[in-house]
């Protein structure tokens, strides 16, 4: 029992530690059109979205209980042992963190969320078999939402985008005429932070709550996680969103630049409501895979814009790998721990603390380009090719050619006029 209880604490913290990673790996992205189009600044967007982060978290449980009442067969767990199942999960989590972390410094497209689950899915597999994973529960509560959340985020946001430019329509003569919608994206964006407190911090809570229920230091009938694991979960999530998020958000002012304000309005006020709905009814969405859909749909809603499907392709095949590849190190993990047992346990954290600081240490030689930090959503904002201004016409280029040959014949008149005053004035001396 003492070392089942020493798992449940260093699952506890690797799993707050994943939560960290979660902030900043992924939160930044709700403030990624404000910072673009200049409405927000960095340091008081990140502070905003940690704020909300915060909050959101103790909105909903729905998310954390398809978690540890869902994806794992419980019978499987009663039937594995305590000490097993921890050391499941424990690999589990190893796996989440070692792709999510590589990713963050590699700026490869990728999900927290599905990093996660994978590396659960990967370590439950070689721990306690197929049995240990309901598959039925998987394809409900992740895959398919994984596949249409996206799209419907996208098609939601063209709609609006489109919305938006028809009712603005007097303003296309004018560079700045839709800077009004700068100030609602303030509000738009925080909805999108806060709404990924209501379904990212779950994810998180229902691990330990899993883990709590194994060791038998909670209820399975008590679905509801612990008011101390909501707290401890949504502070983590709000301090990596602050501490952490610089990297991304460095690269998301730079790789926004396109969107227009109409724009991040649309894209944020679609994945705000895309996500939220999700949280009420438990599924387990990916923020990132929203947002960039959000994204590509509000580019797509602006009229002449063309998609780039290679830059598209390569978002999509980064989402396709993220779940398998967590998969594969926890099963890895979960390897060592079938094979020597508490010692396999032992290894695999001197082999996660390696990990964690070593890519730690090599984000900190190579310097923030949108080579080795590009955040998802600011990829996904190159995918759409926004149209150049038309050239001129020859009236346009007539009439300018009219103002500047005006504009320089009153400059040669007030010229001559200050030359003769000033000639004057002389001669009267």
């Amino acid at each position: 029992m003492e070392t089942a209880a020493l798992i449940v604490v260093l699952v506890i913290v690797l799993a707050l530690f994943f939560d960290f990673t979660n902030g900043f790996h992924d939160t930044a992205n709700a403030m990624a059109t404000p910072i673009a189009t200049g409405a927000l600044k960095p340091k008081t967007a990140v502070l905003l979205a940690a704020g909300l982060n915060l909050i959101g978290a103790f909105l909903s449980t729905e998310v954390s209980k398809t978690v540890s009442h869902g994806i794992i067969n419980e019978d499987a767990i009663r039937d594995s042992g305590a000490e097993l199942f921890l050391s499941v999960i424990f690999a589990g989590l190893i796996g989440a963190i070692t792709w999510n972390m590589l990713t963050w410094l590699l700026g490869l497209p990728s999900s927290s969320s599905h990093a996660l689950f994978g590396g659960l899915i990967g370590a439950t597999l070689v721990g306690v078999g197929l049995g240990g994973i309901d598959f039925g529960m998987v394809l409900s509560k992740i895959v398919l939402p994984a596949l249409i959340a996206p799209i419907t985020a996208g098609i939601i946001a063209f709609i609006a985008t489109k919305i938006a430019y028809s009712i603005t329509r007097r303003y296309d003569n004018k560079p700045d005429g839709r800077d009004g919608f700068r100030w609602g994206q303030i509000f738009t964006s925080s909805l999108v932070a806060l709404a990924h407190g209501t379904n990212d911090a779950q994810k998180t809570m229902g691990v330990i709550t899993l883990a709590l229920i194994t060791v038998g230091w909670q209820s399975s009938e008590q679905s509801d996680p612990y008011f101390w694991v909501i707290f401890a979960c949504a502070f983590t999530i709000a301090l990596g969103t602050y501490l952490g998020g610089w990297r991304i958000i460095r690269t998301l002012g730079k790789g926004l630049t396109d969107v227009k304000p109409a724009q991040g309005f649309a894209a944020e006020s679609s994945t705000a409501a895309t996500i939220l709905a999700s949280s009420a009814l438990g599924f387990a969405l990916s923020t990132t895979q929203v947002a960039s859909g959000s994204v590509i749909g509000s580019g797509l809603g602006r009229r002449g814009s063309t998609v780039r499907w290679r830059t598209a392709g390569r978002i999509g095949i980064g989402w396709l790998l993220t779940l398998p590849a967590a998969a594969a190190v926890g099963a890895l993990a979960a390897l060592l721990v079938v094979w020597f047992g508490n010692w396999g346990v032992a290894i695999d954290a001197v082999l996660a603390l390696v990990i964690i600081v070593g890519l730690f240490l090599r984000s900190r030689r190579n310097a923030v380009t949108a080579e080795n930090a590009m955040s998802d959503v600011a990829e996904s904002g190159h995918v759409v090719e926004l149209p150049d201004m038309p050239p001129p016409t020859r009236r346009q280029q007539r009439i300018e050619e009219a103002r500047a040959e005006a504009k320089a014949r009153a400059k040669a008149k007030a010229d001559a006029k200050a030359k003769a005053k000033a000639a004057k004035k002389g001669a009267a001396k």
